[in-house]
């Protein structure tokens, strides 16, 4: 269930809302006026989706990219020569 506050809580209840948001991982919703007006969360929470709007957008990416594009590769010739790659690497880092 969201947790909905005043806008004023920010400031009257801060430590309450800075708990609310770290340890119950979960945001904040601030009102004004009865109005939706900011979400407070934490660093970790904007962070996270962050990451997933990234991903979201490298995969929405490689889609239009795959669609555009008719070559195709086999797994088992990248793995290949991807462990090759890596087998070298670290042999050269190793000598």
């Amino acid at each position: 269930m969201p947790n909905i506050r005043p806008i004023s809580d920010l400031r009257n209840n801060f430590t309450e809302i800075s708990r609310i948001v770290h340890e119950e991982k979960e945001p904040v919703f601030l009102t004004k006026n009865g109005y939706g007006d900011m979400v407070v969360m934490s660093l970790e929470q904007y962070e996270g989706i962050q990451s997933t709007k990234r991903i979201e957008t490298a995969l929405h990416e490689a889609e239009a990219q795959a669609e555009s594009d008719p070559t195709r590769y086999d797994f088992a010739d990248v793995s290949q020569k991807l462990r090759k790659k890596l087998t070298d690497k670290v042999s050269r880092k190793n000598a």
